[in-house]
Formats: C-alpha cells, sequence, structure tokens
C-alpha cells in the first residue's frame, strides 16, 4: 500500500510546479534526424537575424556567453556572476535584446545579440588615403573594438537537425521569450508566481529588489537617505501623502528590508520578516560593491607622507588650495561636518 501511495504523493508535489511553469517550460519536443541541409540553413539564418526579443537570464559580456544542450543552460548562476563581475552585464531578465547575428556550425547554432562578443569594424573603415606618406583611414578615426553584447550556443550532440525557425525559437526559450508584448510582460514572466502576484495587485513585499517595487508601484515622488539606529545606510522610498494611506519602503542594500504602511484610519502597519527570497544571481550582481584600493598600491608618496589633495572616490572635486603650515584655513561652515550622516529628500 504504501509503495502506491508513494508514486501519488510526489505527483501532487510537482504538479504546482508544473502549472507554475506551463507557459515557460514545455516538454522537450523530439528531434527530427534529418542533418540540416544548406537551403534549410539559409532560411533559418533570415527568419531569425535582426529579430528582437526580451531576455530570460543574465548575459555576460566577454569570450563566453550562454550555451543550451539538451535543455540545460550552461553556466550556472554562480559561475555568470563571476563573469559578470569580470567582463560586464550585457543584458539582465526583461531586457529587449536584438539577435544581431547567426551562424550554424556542424553541431551547434550560435547567435549573437547586441552585436555579439566581437565588435567588427565597416568595410570602409579598412580603406585608407592619404599624400605621400602620410595616410589615414577614409571613414574616420578608428573605432574602439570593445563590444557590449553576448552570445547564446544551441548545441547538439553530433549535427544540427533539420530544424525550422519557430523549432529553434522554441529551443531557446530558457534564454529568450519570443512572445512577450512588452518589456513589462516579459520581466514578470521571469519572476516567481508570488512575486508576479504581487506586483499584480500592485502590492510590495519585504525581499524585493527596486525594479519589482517599480513595476508594483511605479517611482516614488520621494526618497530619503539616512542611517537607523544602528548605523546601518538605508533609503526609503514614499508612496502616496496624507490624508491618503501612505506606504514607506525601506532598502538596505539591493532589496526591501522593512515596509511600513500609515493607514486612511491613523493605523500603522509594520512588516520585517522577508516574505519573498531572491537570492539570484542578479540579486547578487546588484549588491556587488567595486572591489576597494588595495593596501598595497604603488604611490609616489614617502613612507608617511599623506596625499596633499584627497579625493573622493565617488566625485571629481577641485582641490582646496594649499595653507602655510599653522594657518587657521578656511572656516567651517556648520553642519558640513564629513562626519555627518547624509540626509536628504530628491524629488523626482
Amino acid at each position: 500500500m504504501s509503495r502506491n501511495c508513494f508514486p501519488l504523493f510526489a505527483t501532487a508535489l510537482l504538479l504546482p510546479a508544473m502549472f507554475a511553469f506551463a507557459d515557460d517550460a514545455k516538454a522537450p519536443a523530439k528531434l527530427p534526424t534529418e542533418k540540416m541541409t544548406s537551403q534549410t540553413r539559409m532560411l533559418v539564418m533570415r527568419d531569425l537575424t535582426a529579430e528582437r526579443v526580451f531576455a530570460r537570464r543574465l548575459f555576460p559580456m566577454g569570450e563566453k556567453g550562454l550555451q543550451i544542450k539538451n535543455g540545460v543552460v550552461t553556466p550556472n548562476d554562480k559561475q555568470v556572476t563571476e563573469l559578470i563581475s569580470e567582463h560586464g552585464l550585457a543584458a539582465r531578465p526583461g531586457d529587449r535584446v536584438v539577435i544581431s547575428n547567426v551562424v550554424i556550425k556542424d553541431n551547434s547554432i550560435v547567435l549573437e545579440i547586441n552585436g555579439g562578443l566581437k565588435k567588427h569594424e565597416k568595410w570602409y573603415q579598412h580603406i585608407q588615403a592619404g599624400n605621400g606618406n602620410v595616410m589615414g583611414p577614409v571613414g574616420g578615426a578608428p573605432k574602439s573594438l570593445a563590444a557590449k553584447g553576448s552570445q547564446v550556443t544551441l548545441a547538439f550532440d553530433k549535427y544540427v537537425p533539420e530544424l525550422t525557425g519557430d523549432q529553434v525559437r522554441d529551443l531557446l526559450s530558457p534564454v529568450f521569450d519570443f512572445k512577450a508584448l512588452n518589456q513589462a510582460e516579459a520581466y514578470q514572466k521571469t519572476l516567481p508566481p508570488k512575486v508576479q502576484e504581487a506586483i499584480k495587485n500592485h502590492k510590495v513585499l519585504v525581499g524585493m529588489d527596486r525594479d519589482m517595487v517599480i513595476y508594483a508601484k511605479g517611482r516614488p515622488a520621494k526618497k530619503i537617505r539616512d542611517k537607523d539606529d544602528k548605523g546601518q545606510d538605508y533609503e526609503e522610498w514614499i508612496y502616496g501623502n496624507p490624508p491618503e494611506e501612505v506606504e514607506f519602503v525601506r532598502f538596505q542594500g539591493a532589496v526591501v528590508a522593512r515596509l511600513e504602511i500609515m493607514t486612511v484610519g491613523g493605523e500603522k502597519i509594520v512588516r520585517t520578516e522577508k516574505e519573498v527570497d531572491l537570492k539570484t544571481a542578479d540579486t547578487e550582481v546588484a549588491q556587488k560593491k567595486p572591489a576597494g584600493k588595495p593596501a598595497n598600491a604603488p604611490t609616489l608618496l614617502r613612507p608617511g607622507e599623506q596625499e596633499v589633495y584627497p579625493q573622493d572616490s565617488g566625485t571629481q572635486t577641485q582641490p582646496n588650495p594649499p595653507y602655510p603650515p599653522g594657518s587657521p584655513g578656511p572656516a567651517s561652515t556648520p553642519g558640513t561636518d564629513p562626519g555627518t550622516p547624509p540626509h536628504w529628500v530628491a524629488s523626482l
């Protein structure tokens, strides 16, 4: 009896997940056994090139993009985060991208997005003209070859089978959304069902990131940056004005850490317990901070000598005028102590 109950129990657990991803995750279709002909190659390349789609995953820039083989996408989220930290971000879930080039090889289909991994020069940039020993490009100054795109490789075991453009689109569904009508719809499809429902009802959940809050509530009329009782920096977004309902959405790092709602009747509702866990590669990229200056960085200063005009790493400022030793220097202005925590309100 127990043997018969276990499959039913396992099926009951899997059914909600199957329905949740019914639109995005399809059972892998049986691929044709024939090898793709040269004529079909040209048709598929023409069908997909220059098509605009929405990304469903993070795409790293650099020499390595994403690969799909037997429905499995590699590299994994952790490896993608490392690649983005090293090379930069080409696209995030919900972004509209363009398939700029399609190359069909013996056992793979390579699709470049937003220009691909390498920026190719135009034909006229190779032409030079000049007078005597002075030569220069006709097309103007050489352009930077640093590309900001990425690529997807659809890999097969032995050879590329005889596929139509629509069949290739189905195989690319783990990374591309070909059916979304707009960016908001494409982005929401990449989120967990609980977050999708909250955005649909214009609700904020503790644990959401900034993009999710904007899709749920729009951009705030006011923002406040300050420090809490523990000295931790936070940013608070304010929605609504009294006597209407007012929501205070507090971010610490990349996600909502506290939600305070002042109702029309004067009731105060505070939520701090995490309602959605978004430990994804996208959140890790948003939380990642640039590496600080190493302790043994090269310098021209002598041992014990201080920098004359220290610069703030985040802003470009003009150096202060030098003052002789023992002189009082410029008078300080009240409220401008650099140790004072920032507190300001900005209207968008």
